[in-house]
């Protein structure tokens, strides 16, 4: 008889260590379930993307020579791209997407632009047609704004600079680095511009 009650009082004691141990492996994985979660990583720029410094294989700073290697010949070789091609030269290499116009001063790469027909976006994400809201937002008060020269407000240029000594006067500084979002009477993206000092150009190379 003691024997017979020992073992039920062992049963017992087993079965309440077991709930206990069910009970804590619910509880963890309760905590788990409620702690709280890393952030995710930031999602990088695409490899498409137009940079202050360039896009793909195109870099500010290359060659006449290097841009034909990479991308081809002028598209349109009769084309006037400048009064002074060899000082200040504008045109479109043959392999280069639609709606990219290459900007050369002494004969290096100084500016990349986007107009109409380009589907590229920028390293914020962002296009032709876009809103001047949507960009000044993107870059969250880095970006300087000032008065379009031909036309009146809404239109405006929205200049971003990442590198060199800028400010909002005239940036001389050939090191720096920006991207300048030139938007319409409709207060819409027309054309986005990145380089050096030469996204300040309004009027092609003047």
């Amino acid at each position: 008889m003691k024997q017979t009650l020992f073992a039920a009082m062992l049963a017992l004691g087993l079965a309440a260590c077991g709930g206990d141990r069910e009970e804590q492996a619910e509880y963890v994985t309760d905590a788990e379930r409620l702690a709280p979660q890393p952030a995710p990583a930031p999602t990088p720029a695409s490899s498409d993307a137009l940079t202050p410094d360039g896009w793909k294989g195109l870099r500010i700073g290359m060659t006449r020579e290097e841009i034909t290697a990479a991308y081809g010949p002028d598209a349109n070789p009769d084309a006037v791209g400048g009064p002074e091609p060899e000082s200040c030269d504008e045109y479109r290499p043959e392999d280069a997407p639609d709606g990219f116009l290459l900007m050369l001063v002494n004969e290096k790469l100084a500016r990349i632009k986007l107009m109409r027909g380009a589907a590229v976006k920028t390293d914020a994400g962002l296009g032709l047609g876009a809103s001047a809201e949507e960009v000044k937002e993107a870059y969250d008060g880095e970006a300087i704004v000032t008065p379009h020269k031909y036309v009146e407000a809404p239109a405006e240029y929205i200049t971003v600079w990442k590198t060199g000594q800028t400010g909002p006067d005239y940036v001389q500084d050939e090191t720096a680095r920006g991207i300048r979002y030139v938007i319409d009477k409709e207060g819409k993206v027309q054309t986005i511009q990145a380089g050096g000092p030469a996204i300040q150009y309004v009027e092609g190379c003047l």
